[in-house]
C-alpha cells in the first residue's frame, strides 16, 4: 500500500483527524516565510499526543545541523529538506525534497539518496504551491529509486497520480486545506480514501 504524508499541520485537531484516517506521517513546516509555518513548541505539543507508530516530520529550507538537533527535542523524527543538506552526521534522518530538472535529467540536481521526495519546483515557496510534478518522469526516478510523490496532488487526482507514478508513498498539504496551514476534515478523507481505493 502507498504510505501517506500530510504535510503543512499546525492544529491539534488536523493532526488527530489525519491519523484516525490512516495517515502515516505528519510534515510541519519550520520555514517562516511558508504559509504553513508552525514554531517547535507547537509542533511538541502537538506531537506529544501522536501514536507510536506515526512519524512526525520536520520540514525545512537549507538548515543548520542544530536547526536539525533542536528538532529532535520536539518530538520530530526525520527532517525534510528542501535546499541544502548540512554536512556531518547529522541528529535526525534526512528525506531530501529534489525537483524535476529541466533538462533531461532525471532529478535536479544529482543525489545518491535512496530516498527521495520529488515536488514542483518554487524557489521561493519551497513546495506546498499546488503545482503538479511531471508523472512521465516521476515514473523514470521511482523506476530507479523510493520516491515520495508531492506536487499538486488532490483526491481528485492521487488515485491517476499513485498508477502513472507509483511511488513509495504520496504527500499532500494545499489539496487537502480549507486555507493555509487549516486542513479540510472532508478533503481529509476523500484523500486517504483514494489512496486506498475505497473512495467513490
Amino acid at each position: 500500500m502507498t504510505a501517506i504524508k500530510i504535510c503543512g499541520i499546525t492544529r491539534h485537531e488536523d493532526a488527530d483527524a489525519a491519523v484516525t484516517l490512516g495517515a502515516h506521517a505528519l510534515g510541519f513546516v519550520l520555514y517562516p516565510a511558508s504559509p504553513r509555518h508552525t514554531t517547535l513548541a507547537a509542533v511538541a505539543q502537538i506531537v506529544r499526543g501522536l501514536p507510536p507508530f506515526i512519524t512526525p516530520v520536520g520540514v525545512f529550507v537549507s538548515p543548520s545541523a542544530d536547526d536539525i538537533a533542536q528538532a529532535v527535542q520536539a518530538g520530530l523524527r526525520l527532517a525534510q529538506v528542501h535546499g541544502e543538506v548540512p554536512p556531518g552526521r547529522l541528529a535526525l534522518p534526512v528525506l531530501r525534497a529534489v525537483h524535476l530538472g529541466a533538462s533531461t535529467d532525471d532529478i535536479e540536481p544529482a543525489v545518491a539518496d535512496a530516498t527521495v521526495l520529488l515536488d514542483a519546483h518554487d524557489p521561493v515557496r519551497h513546495g506546498g504551491t499546488g503545482q503538479i510534478v511531471d508523472w512521465i518522469r516521476a515514473r523514470a526516478v521511482a523506476a530507479k529509486r523510493r520516491i515520495v510523490l508531492a506536487g499538486g496532488l488532490t483526491p481528485l487526482n492521487v488515485r491517476e497520480a499513485i498508477a502513472a507514478v507509483r511511488p513509495y508513498a504520496v504527500d499532500v498539504a494545499s489539496g487537502v486545506e480549507a486555507e493555509p496551514g487549516i486542513k479540510d476534515s472532508l478533503k481529509l478523507r476523500a484523500f486517504i480514501d483514494a489512496v486506498r481505493g475505497t473512495g467513490t
